[in-house]
């Protein structure tokens, strides 16, 4: 009896029974050559992400990695809607990590927003290239001709005469490219802007996606490495004499990996088999050498901030004078408020942990990855094989999750240097306990705040400091001037909204030895929290309703803040909503894009605290796909919701506690509240919608959480008692 993998079941229950009966399946080496790369013969080629085949196919390339953003289906569209065709009628694959695509990093949710201008004039280019190739056999001017909307051309002049793309393509090759082709207008847009299928949601629903852990190349070894659990301690000695004795076990080498500005070591297990790698990995009796490294706890990382919060700080953004204000205060009666904010330290904990195949060669390499940066991974590559760009050959591959931690190559590097030791492809395949312990981390940050109203409410003075490591710096030391300000830190609070006639900022550097990286919405997923909870502070020291309170700030130079607050108001029924619910209220702008959300609570029969709804209104520019724009700011409050309420990643004496989901848990299906989310109708260019809807949500949940019980909370995550 034959024993079939999950993966293969899956695939084969997905072909039907025809294909159970023959035992047809897609190998993954097979779909991998299918995905990466327009192979067939091209009629016309006017650019590398279109081709017209020889059999008439239109094949659109996906050059910017899938990681469950939706990039597979919403950039080739904005593609196919200036082409004037609908996904439909093409095929989508996924390009190759190759220069000619341009920059094909995914990142900072600009993927969609860097494309925009760039794949429509591509799609435009084309079209007006297939329509002067129709125009010539017909002997008409170009101008009289038009496209359907499903792969053909009409003779505006004899409209019962029309000609389909691909029988004009060899023609239209022969044209030179337009530089500056004309745009459809917003209204003519077909598919734009209305809910489309992604095409690469079956595939992963019927088993047939292959992710970078499914890559598999003859003759390849499969390596697990054991690091050392304090970070950038090194290897003092070893035994390797039980790990060698593990049926199937190859190599025991030491190995190293540049890592977040450090240098990163190891002992690697190579075997046959990813168990017997794994098995061999166990075996292992390593000595670590810990010297140098101080040990820390999150108690003392913690002490040492409100330490550092009683120093001034680089000054990033000032107006006003808010020292005189306090100083003042007492004399004038204002009401002032202080408070210090807490948040964590998070792992980025993707589904698929980090992996990477690669055959390093005597003057080529050839790497199968799931990576956020192609573009990176042929650089560093190149640098550290000492072998020419045009000899590496990048498959990306779709990917079980980013959040940024795939913006790292350092998990290929470690790979690259195995199989340039052992002269063989090799398979590098983390354990979820080594996605989890080894980082990197989004760095804890902490907030020293304070405020001044006056005896009307009127706001006077607000003071934001930002005590927090920097990932510009530890990451790129050759960077580091402690003179100035890092401005990623500092992201979102300086460009805020709200109108204050003093207002301070300040960034206050706290050094660390943990590695340390971006993660979604990078430092906005916790300044936000800090900001906004305490500007409902201020609203409340000023008796005014948060919603209100933050409209009446919101001056003229933020009319689409101003708006996000005025939907949110309306949508949740704030000004109507019971007295026994709690309502809160956040509203965030960062270098991603910008939303809203209100969070409502309510007690269950025991008197509970629960989360009743979360309303978010996200203003993304032209939304290229509604759907998948609901589906990205769902994904991030379930997210946000789970750095709120859930586990933090605590050190004891340096060490890393959480290793699995047991420990780090994640909000579950049954925790996650309804969700509505609403999207402000735009004709202008696209905005960023991955991360945008992240960061209102932990403020957003703790100011109604405070609104139902009196409770402020100002560390995260919490925990919502009675």
């Amino acid at each position: 009896m034959e024993t079939l993998a999950r993966r293969e079941f899956l695939k084969r229950s997905a072909l039907g029974s025809a294909a159970l009966v023959l035992g047809f399946s897609l190998t993954p080496e097979a779909h991998i050559r299918n995905l990466s790369g327009a192979e067939d013969a091209s009629l016309f080629n006017p650019n590398p992400f279109l081709h017209i085949g020889t059999d008439g196919k239109i094949i659109l390339m996906a050059h910017k990695p899938e990681m469950g953003q939706g990039t597979f289906q919403s950039v080739p569209l904005i593609l196919a809607e200036e082409l004037d065709v609908p996904l439909e009628m093409v095929e989508v694959r996924m390009a190759q990590g190759d220069e000619k695509y341009g920059n094909q990093s995914v990142g900072g949710s600009a993927s969609v927003k860097t494309s925009w201008m760039p794949m429509r004039k591509a799609g435009a280019a084309a079209r007006q290239m297939l329509i002067m190739a129709a125009a010539a056999q017909w002997g008409v001017k170009p101008e009289d001709c038009s496209t359907d909307g499903k792969g053909n051309i009409i003779n505006g002049l004899v409209p019962q005469q029309t000609v389909t793309y691909a029988s004009v393509a060899a023609a239209a090759a022969k044209l030179e490219v337009p530089k500056e082709p004309p745009l459809k207008e917003a209204a003519q847009f077909r598919w734009i802007g209305k809910e489309t299928r992604r095409p690469d949601i079956p595939p992963k629903c019927d088993g047939t996606a292959q992710f970078g852990i499914d890559a598999k190349v003859p003759g390849m070894l499969y390596a697990s490495v054991e690091r050392a659990p304090l970070h950038r301690a090194k290897v003092k000695k070893w035994d390797d004499t039980r790990a060698k004795n593990v049926k199937g076990v190859k190599h025991v080498i030491a190995c190293e990996r540049q890592a977040f500005g450090v240098t990163t070591y190891g002992v690697a297990v190579l075997a046959d088999s990813y168990w017997a790698a794994l098995q061999g990995r166990k075996q292992l009796r390593i000595e670590w050498d810990n010297s140098g490294i101080a040990p820390f706890s999150n108690e003392s990382l913690r002490k040492q901030a409100r330490q550092l919060a009683q120093t001034e700080g680089l000054t990033d953004h000032q107006e006003g004078n808010v020292a005189e204000v306090f100083a003042q205060a007492a004399e004038k009666g204002y009401k002032t408020v202080e408070a210090f904010y807490e948040c964590s330290w998070a792992a980025h904990a993707p589904m698929e942990p980090m992996n990477c195949t690669i055959d390093v060669r005597e003057n080529s390499c050839e790497v199968w990855i799931p990576t956020q940066v192609p573009g990176r991974v042929r650089n560093e590559l190149a640098a550290f094989l000492n072998i020419p760009k045009e000899n590496i050959t990048i498959h990306c591959l779709y990917m079980g999750g980013g959040f940024g931690r795939r913006l790292f190559v350092d998990f290929m590097m470690e790979a690259a240097y195995l199989s340039r030791a052992v002269k063989a492809p090799v398979k590098l395949i983390w354990t979820r306990e080594d996605d989890m312990t080894q980082g990197p981390f989004r760095p804890g940050t902490f907030g020293a705040l304070r405020g001044a109203v006056d005896a009307q409410g009127n706001p006077l003075a607000m003071e934001h400091k930002v005590i927090a490591p920097s990932i510009s710096y530890e990451m790129f030391p050759e960077r580091k001037d402690l003179s100035k300000v890092d401005k990623g830190v500092m992201e979102g609070i300086s460009e805020h909204p709200y109108r204050f006639p003093n207002f301070r900022t300040s960034y206050i550097y706290q050094p660390t030895t943990v590695p340390i990286g971006w993660w979604r919405a990078v430092y906005s997923s916790t300044t936000c929290f800090a900001h906004e909870c305490f500007i409902d502070e201020m609203a409340h020291a000023a008796g005014k309703d948060p919603l209100h309170f933050r409209l009446a700030m919101t001056g003229e130079k933020h009319p689409r803040i101003r708006t996000i607050l005025q939907i949110l108001a309306e949508k949740s029924g704030w000004d109507s909503l019971p007295k026994d619910k709690g309502k809160g209220v956040a509203v965030w702008q960062f270098f991603a894009g910008m939303c809203g959300q209100v969070c409502i609570m309510r007690k269950d029969s025991e008197g509970k605290p629960v989360i009743e709804k979360i309303i978010a209104v996200i203003d993304c520019g032209t939304a290229v796909n509604p759907d998948n724009v609901r589906a990205q700011v769902e994904g991030s409050i379930v997210m946000g919701l789970t750095q709120a309420i859930k586990d933090e990643i605590i050190f004891k004496d340096g060490v890393v506690v959480q290793n699995n989901f047991n420990s780090y848990r994640l909000l579950r299906m049954q925790e996650t509240p309804p969700i509505e989310v609403y999207i402000v109708p735009s004709t202008e260019p696209p905005m960023g919608v991955g991360e945008p809807g992240l960061p209102p949500v932990a403020p957003a949940l703790a100011n109604a959480y405070f609104a139902l019980t009196g409770k402020r909370e100002r560390k995260m995550p919490f925990v919502m008692g009675a």
